[in-house]
């Protein structure tokens, strides 16, 4: 007998508890905080959607699944989450992105602020902005990468689609633009097609650019659509970033390890001796090994002048056999050298 749409309606619904009853029970079995948002899992289930024939679209049913697991979660242990807030920034974004709206989310002053939220006990976990594809690395994560024993856990992409945010109807009555300096950055194009010699007052966040566009007549912000929201601003204009291909990397930090998938990715930091030839002896274990490198990067090292760290995204986990021989012979010429974490790739 064909099944009506309630009939389906229901069975969804019946599903839905079943699967989370299971999962919760699971977890309470496991008690193991690892498996909490467990990026091997979430892996597993991105699969299963990628091989989905439609019409529903991958992207909402991530959103159904990642929902799904926030609650499911909250049911057995509730988990907080640091991020670089207040509410509303594209870290805020990221945050809900990864982790569903049932956990506890911690906004703090700075990115320092997220690392220690965590190192603490705070936090289960921290989520910071790492890179952006017009503008780079965001060198506050790096530096505190250096520092911390917190683990990279997985890493997370979120598409920056910044607007015009003001309580002025048309974007000709504006005299002044407020932003963090990365949006400023990534509309700079825009901006001078659009507002000629309109003052523009980097802030510290998106958020707190809206939060002073709200006070004043004819000044406008560069934030988040969500941001006009919490604000009541209008919209004045959208997508404004000048490359269509605007994506800024987040890393989640804990102190878990992940196993292996067999599609992992692992960062490390290390620091070779000024001399000819150790740039070089610092890449060749990785070659030898049949390594893919997808990232090389190097920032000045804070304790000594004129030194350097080099941060390296390699193409495997830290357990594979190749790479544990890659940076045993790394070890022997390098000053330093410390693993960030091994995660699955996005």
């Amino acid at each position: 007998m064909k099944k009506s749409l309630e009939d389906i309606d229901k069975e969804i619904i019946s599903l839905i508890n079943k699967r989370t009853l299971l999962f919760t029970e699971e977890l309470k079995k496991s008690g193991n905080s690892s498996d909490l948002f467990s990026p091997v899992y979430r892996t597993a289930v991105s699969d299963l959607i990628d091989a989905s024939d439609g019409p529903v679209s991958g992207d909402l049913l991530k959103k159904i699944f990642n929902e799904l697991l926030s609650y499911s979660i909250k049911l057995v242990k509730p988990v907080e989450v640091a991020y670089l807030g207040p509410e509303g920034t594209f870290s805020y974004l990221a945050l809900i992105e990864t982790f569903g709206s049932s956990v506890t989310a911690l906004p703090q002053n700075s990115i320092q602020a997220v690392f220690e939220e965590v190192e603490s006990g705070r936090a289960a976990f921290g989520i910071v902005p790492v890179e952006n594809t017009t503008e780079g690395s965001v060198t506050y994560t790096l530096d505190e990468l250096v520092e911390t024993d917190l683990k990279i856990y997985s890493e997370h992409l979120l598409k920056i689609s910044n607007s015009l945010l003001s309580k002025a109807s048309e974007i000709k009555k504006i005299k002044k633009v407020y932003s963090h300096p990365q949006p400023l950055a990534q509309c700079k194009n825009w901006l001078n097609r659009n507002l000629v010699d309109v003052e523009i007052v980097p802030v510290a966040s998106t958020v707190k650019a809206a939060e002073i566009a709200s006070t004043e007549d004819f000044s406008a912000a560069i934030a988040s659509e969500s941001a006009s929201k919490i604000y009541n601003l209008n919209i004045l204009a959208s997508d404004i970033e000048d490359s269509r291909r605007n994506f800024t990397k987040f890393f989640v930090l804990g102190n878990m390890e992940n196993r292996k998938t067999g599609r992992d990715k692992t960062s490390l930091v290390c620091s070779i001796k000024d001399e000819p030839g150790s740039l070089y002896r610092m890449l060749k274990p990785f070659s030898d090994a049949g390594i893919s490198l997808s990232k090389i990067e190097s920032r000045p090292n804070k304790k000594e002048l004129w030194a350097y760290n080099f941060f390296i995204d390699l193409i495997g986990h830290k357990e594979d056999t190749n790479v544990k021989e890659a940076f045993s012979k790394l070890k022997e010429d390098a000053l330093f050298v410390k693993i960030l974490g091994s995660y699955p790739m996005n």
